[in-house]
């Protein structure tokens, strides 16, 4: 009797070893940008309690992802930054827009309510190239008469990893204000000449939020999550503009997605009156050639699902959704381009 009762007991263990095993297999690995963590947390909760399918993202930084995806140890990669043609071909990856958003600069400073605050692009070059020192210095108080700056320092925050944000951050810069191109440049990775580094949106958040007098960059989410001052920017239109989904729309209302090779767009300093200046699209890398077709199937069923179901989240959190014309570029690619071991299309 107590032999038979071990026997069930064992069976039953590993039955639900099994079927926990199962489980967690069936779950999506994916890892890098930070920029669209908030919104893939959210679908991931959402999509697990309609499909019982997990999503474990690591957010990493976008170098760290396109490192994790080109040695196949995640089943995607998410980048800020484009990758050029190039590169997609030599990795045999494919690439396509998931979401779009804002990176805003967030400020430490008493007295001064979120989007009170005006920066020009020059005003926050030379604040990053070190020559803008003080809060009270005459650039930015003519900027913002009636607004109480101190006379206290400036600690300049920026990203310690590779970066999409960055990328985004140092593209506009470099856009806009020369000296800033020649002496820092744009990239995931930059030599700053002053600052102290964060570790993700995450990590820049909290050093602005702890350091008083501080300045940072970081995805519009983490800034109203945080209850951070975020400021206004002067646009190509040279409109002073105020972060939000509205004006993260505008600038990538003219966006050509079909002409860019891998839909690799950048969508800073777009043109038009509304636009949010440092406006960008989060990417997925996926390898063409799947190792595991269930995967790589799982990863296209969890972005497809997101597509047609995850706007309203993405609302909430101060995203955008990818326009309808987009989306069916993006499933388009994946139909042509994605193959099993076989040859044959994985979706």
């Amino acid at each position: 009797m107590r032999l038979n009762h071990l026997i069930k007991s064992a069976v039953i263990a590993a039955t639900a070893a099994m079927a926990l095993s199962s489980a967690v297999a069936a779950d999506i690995t994916g890892a890098g940008a930070t920029f669209p963590y908030p919104i893939y947390s959210k679908w991931a909760e959402t999509y697990k309690a309609a499909t019982g399918t997990g999503l474990n993202y690591q957010s990493i930084g976008s170098g760290g992802g396109i490192k994790q995806i080109k040695a196949k140890t995640v089943d995607f990669g998410a980048s800020d930054m484009p990758l050029k043609a190039e590169e997609l071909e030599a990795e045999g990856l494919l690439q396509f827009p998931a979401i779009m958003g804002g990176v805003v600069p967030i400020v430490n400073l008493d007295g001064v309510a979120p989007g009170q605050l005006k920066f020009t692009p020059e005003i926050v070059a030379d604040i990053y190239l070190g020559k803008i020192t003080k809060w009270n210095d005459g650039k930015i108080t003519a900027l913002n008469p009636g607004v109480k700056l101190a006379d206290a320092d400036i600690t300049v925050v920026h990203r310690s990893d590779g970066s999409g944000t960055t990328f985004l951050w140092t593209d506009f810069l470099s856009k806009t204000v020369p000296a800033f191109k020649d002496g820092v440049g744009a990239g995931t990775a930059v030599k700053w000449p002053v600052g102290v580094g964060g570790k993700g949106n995450e990590g820049v958040a909290a050093n602005v939020q702890r350091i008083k007098g501080s300045i940072g960059y970081v995805e519009y989410a983490y800034a109203k999550k945080n209850k951070m001052s975020h400021t206004q920017l002067k646009n190509s239109a040279g409109n002073f503009v105020q972060p939000d989904d509205s004006t993260f729309k505008a600038a990538a209302a003219g966006a050509e997605w079909a002409k860019a090779p891998g839909m690799g767009v950048v969508l800073t300093n777009q043109p038009g009156k509304d636009s949010w200046p440092i406006t960008g699209a989060s990417f997925i890398l996926i390898h063409k050639a799947a190792a595991s077709a269930e995967r790589t199937k799982e990863v296209l069923a969890f972005f497809d699902w997101a597509y047609k179901n995850g706007g309203a989240a993405a609302s909430e959190l101060d995203y955008v959704a990818m326009p309808a014309p987009v989306v069916k570029m993006v499933t388009d690619a994946w139909k042509a381009n994605v193959k099993d071991a076989s040859g044959k299309a994985v979706w």
